[in-house]
């Protein structure tokens, strides 16, 4: 599935100018149901640690996810970054009052459940579902990467920003010969040896385009960098575990492009999954 066929050119939700803004709208219930009258039935984290037959490098994820009704919202943390009480403090909470809570992944879960619940990925918001083949956790990644990377329209030659370093991801761009700055607060190197940076905004003024992991909801770092993106005209491409239904929202305010991929994600079993592309005017479109 190519970027031309695979995506919406416009998006149909009114779009919000920032995170801050989005939360609003939603406290004051201008996108649904009063939060304070939405119950979070189930709370529970994944845990998991991962290395690919034929990778030399392993990675881990920890997520909290927040079931309301029929929907279920994530955000990643850190491995061990969240209090054992965590899970405990969101069952039976109210959606208002946890997009109040002082742990910020937790009330990114929330804002992702609130609006999984009322909106979901459906066509009508703009998404147009991409078929994720059953496989290896090798093929699974692979396949997602591709579909996050076909979003970016650049040449050959270009750099581009990765904060959140998926392996997967930059053998993508390496294929299509583009270059990439790979930039992960938990720094490290690459599979290919490579030095993994840490400061994300510190770099993206040397990157023609910015390639982003919904993590950065809730380490607090999305917002400068939507910025960034939004005030030089560059490309911003999400792929978005975390806050799958939160992203789409930002669609022309500094993200171009959103993959989203709501609970459960690719790497916890070998069958078939669904991911969602949006996607809005790139920067200098039409100009």
């Amino acid at each position: 599935m190519t970027a031309a066929s695979g995506t919406a050119t416009a998006a149909a939700y009114e779009p919000c100018a920032s995170y801050d803004e989005l939360v609003a709208r939603v406290r004051a219930g201008e996108l649904g149901p009063d939060p304070a009258s939405q119950r979070i039935a189930v709370a529970f984290t994944t845990r998991q640690a991962a290395r690919h037959t034929g990778r030399v490098t392993g990675y881990r994820n920890e997520v909290l996810s927040l079931r309301l009704a029929g929907a279920v919202g994530s955000c990643a943390v850190e491995p061990g970054a969240l209090p054992d009480r965590t899970v405990e403090d969101c069952v039976g909470a109210d959606v208002a009052r946890l997009l109040e809570h002082p742990l910020l992944p937790v009330r990114v879960a929330a804002l992702d459940a609130y609006l999984m619940h009322t909106d979901g990925h459906t066509p009508a918001s703009g998404a147009r579902p991409v078929a994720l083949p059953a496989g290896t956790s090798l093929e699974k990644s692979r396949a997602r990467a591709n579909a996050v990377v076909e979003l970016l329209g650049l040449p050959p030659g270009a750099t581009v920003l990765v904060a959140g370093v998926v392996n997967s991801l930059l053998e993508a761009l390496r294929s299509r010969g583009l270059r990439y700055v790979p930039c992960d607060l938990g720094g490290g190197s690459t599979e290919w040896g490579e030095t993994v940076v840490t400061d994300a905004l510190g770099e993206a003024g040397r990157c023609d385009a910015l390639l982003v992991s919904g993590m950065t909801l809730g380490n607090g770092t999305f917002e400068p960098l939507r910025r960034h993106a939004a005030a030089n005209g560059k490309q911003l491409v999400m792929f978005a575990q975390s806050g799958s239904a939160v992203l789409p929202r930002f669609l022309g305010h500094g993200v171009s492009a959103v993959c989203a991929e709501p609970y459960p994600f690719f790497w916890l079993d070998g069958g078939p999954g669904t991911l969602y592309r949006y996607a809005g005017a790139r920067p200098g479109d039409g100009r």
